[in-house]
Order: structure tokens, then sequence, then C-alpha cells
């Protein structure tokens, strides 16, 4: 079959690219386990070697650590993971969720980082239909996916995300995939200045940092792939479950509110609500005040 056919054959049966798009999401998804493990590690350690550098001490120079290497092992007994034993969900369900060495525990956040990115893109891929649309859409789902665990872990947004993801935002910009350049440029400066002048306020009026650049950074990136319009949308979503979470967790768990709480995953997922259903939510919100 040619690649004329295939596409031809996937844009006659959604059903099928909805299908393969949820395949491809597993399959990303045990990808994005190895980011969010391995990325903050990594910015870590280069963090200990600039200020050794920066302070004159010795730079001892450890073992590769990348994504790529080294291959992934049982954090129990260094069992070195085979290709079988690594396929998403499916090794997991298989080995009920034991190493095959040692028997040690495995997380279950990696089956449910698998599913879950398997389903966001799956819902993106019957949203869009076959396309530039759905493609972009799904490598955005996948990033804003890393950052929020990332940032649910680490209370971090890496730069080696958010940035090259604003850029591209801007790039897509220029074929118009889901807003014009105008619109994305206002989009990533009115995204990064609106929560910058927030942070500055709210650290005048009380001398606490109530949020990190790394949101800043999130929003831009998401005013550069869906335009201005749709900030008040993704902020006033965010803040409103960002809210609510925090009060119940000061309620019924007795969280310290002098304790932060990140911010990047609430951001995420109301970004990608408006990535997908964004005029209709605002619609809804319009039609409400009316």
């Amino acid at each position: 079959m040619s690649v004329q056919d295939s596409i031809a054959f996937l844009l006659q049966e959604p059903t099928v690219f909805v299908l393969v798009a949820a395949i491809l999401g597993l399959v990303v998804g045990s990808f994005l386990n190895v980011v969010i493990y391995r990325l903050p590690v990594m910015l870590h350690r280069t963090w200990q070697s600039q200020c050794a550098e920066l302070s004159g001490e010795e730079v001892v120079e450890g073992e590769p650590f990348n994504l790529a290497v080294p291959a992934s092992t049982c954090p129990h007994c260094g069992h070195h993971i085979r290709a079988w034993e690594n396929i998403p969900v499916i090794s997991y369900l298989i080995q009920r969720g034991r190493c095959a060495a040692c028997g040690g525990r495995i997380g279950l956040r990696y089956p449910v980082v698998e599913s879950f990115t398997a389903l966001l893109t799956a819902i993106v891929a019957w949203r869009f239909g076959f396309g530039w649309q759905a493609c972009a859409g799904m490598a955005l789902t996948w990033a804003l996916i890393a950052l929020a665990v990332i940032d649910l872990d680490h209370q971090l947004l890496p730069d080696d995300i958010t940035l090259p993801f604003l850029w591209l935002g801007l790039l897509l910009s220029l074929a118009g995939v889901f807003v014009d350049t105008t619109d994305a440029l206002i989009g990533a400066v009115v995204g990064y200045l609106s929560l910058w002048s927030v942070y500055h306020v709210f650290r005048l009026l009380t001398g606490k940092e109530g949020m990190g650049y790394g949101d800043f950074k999130l929003l831009a990136l998401l005013g550069a792939w869906l335009g201005w319009q749709m900030l008040p949308l993704i902020i006033l979503l965010s803040s409103l479950v960002g809210a609510a979470v925090g009060i119940t967790l000061i309620l019924v768990r007795g969280h310290d509110r002098n304790i932060p709480i990140p911010f990047g995953p609430y951001l995420a997922a109301a970004g990608w609500l408006a990535l997908l259903w964004g005029d209709e939510l605002t619609g809804l919100y319009l039609n409400w005040l009316a």
C-alpha cells in the first residue's frame, strides 16, 4: 500500500486512526516515563557541575546519564529490563506489577502514565481527525503530560520542554495550524507577562513568591499555540481547579498552607481542554454570563 493509499484509508476510516493513535500513545507514554524520571536528574547534575565550576572545585565526571543511557533497570535489584519486559501496560499486567528477576514491586505510575497518554492521544485523534492539527495536538499533549507530572514531583517546569514547544507553537502559526502568527505572538507575550505581573504584585504585597518562572513560560507556550483569545479561559479554568484542589487539601488532609502547590498541572490541563474545546467552553461561559 502506497503512502497516498494509507492516508486515504485513514481519512476514510477515522476509527482506525484513533486506534493507531492510542497504540502510538502507549509507546510514547513509555518514553514519557523515562523523561519524567531522568530529565530532572539530568538537570540537577548539570546544575551541580556548573556550581562546582563557578566555585573552582574539581568537576567529577560520572557515568553517562541521559534519556538513552543507561538502560532501564529494576530499582530494587538492578536487573536490566529486557524488551519483552518493557511492553507498555501489557508487560506490567503479565508480570502482575513485579520485577521478573526479584519480584520487587514496580510502581503503578508507569502503566498509569502509559494508559493516560494513550487515552488523551486517542481523544486528540478523534477530535481533529487525520491531519496536521492532530499531529501537532498529539505532540503538545505529550509535552503537557511530561510537564504536569514533573511539576507534581519536583515543582519544576523544565526549559528543555517549555521553550522548544513555545518556539514550535510560533512556527506552526506560520502555517495557521491552530491560529495565525499575530494571535500566536500576542498570546506568547501576554501569556508570559500576565503571570509575571501577578507574581510581582503578589511578592510586593506579601513578601512571598506565589509561583515560579516556569509557570510564566508554560502560559506563554499555550498562548503561542492557541492564541491570546484562549488565555482568559485557560487562566480561569486553571485557577478554579487549583483553588478547589488547594482548599480540599487544606480541609481534608491538613495540608500546610505554607507548602506551595504546583500550578503547572492545572495550567497544562486547562490548556489541553482549550486546545480541544476552547471555543465551545468560551461560548458556554459567555452564554452563562448573559
